[in-house]
């Protein structure tokens, strides 16, 4: 995949210290990637990059909304999402990004992109279980609910009396009480 020149950071340049950078992240962005689960999206980062003698820090902040569909329902609805993070990045040998919050680039590098970082933190913003706030107060009006509601298993069907009983259970009941 090719990286977003607007994500790369030229940090060579970069006086010791902290850069603020800010994106506005939309539908675009995430078909770069390929990724279809959102119908838009309005997401603002804020990454500050602190410059060290030896290494990078960078906080990443993320927060706005993506329009996405009920797990439920199916219908559409937009999600708030917000999500921080923290990236050390330090200079080695060889490029190595096999821990969760350090980045060992080669030494001489020049730039660092962060497209990969900001996506995977507005995907795992989003919950798992993606469910129209109309659903949880009952204000939504959705013929995939009423179908829902007509086919779940009724209360009083679920609940059997005592006289009911398989006599094969009272049988069993008595080991319980032998001794």
């Amino acid at each position: 995949m090719k990286p977003l020149k607007e994500f790369t950071i030229p940090f060579v340049g970069l006086k010791v210290g902290a850069h603020h950078f800010e994106y506005d992240i939309e539908q675009a962005f995430f078909e770069h990637f390929e990724y279809e689960d959102f119908n838009d999206t309005c997401v603002h980062v804020n990454v500050v990059l602190n410059k060290k003698a030896t290494l990078l820090e960078l906080h990443f902040e993320v927060s706005g909304e993506v329009n996405i569909n009920c797990d439920l329902t199916n219908e559409p609805y937009n999600q708030n999402i917000s999500n921080i993070f923290d990236l050390v990045v330090k200079f080695g040998d060889e490029y190595n990004d096999e821990y969760t919050d350090i980045l060992i680039i080669p030494h001489g590098t020049h730039e660092i992109n962060i497209q990969q970082y900001i996506y995977e933190l507005i995907i795992l913003a989003v919950p798992i279980k993606r469910i129209h706030p109309g659903v949880i107060d009952g204000t939504l009006n959705s013929d995939i609910l009423k179908k829902l509601e007509e086919l779940s298993p009724k209360p009083n069907k679920l609940k059997q009396s005592e006289g009911d009983i398989d006599p094969r259970w009272n049988t069993l009941k008595k080991l319980l009480t032998d001794k």
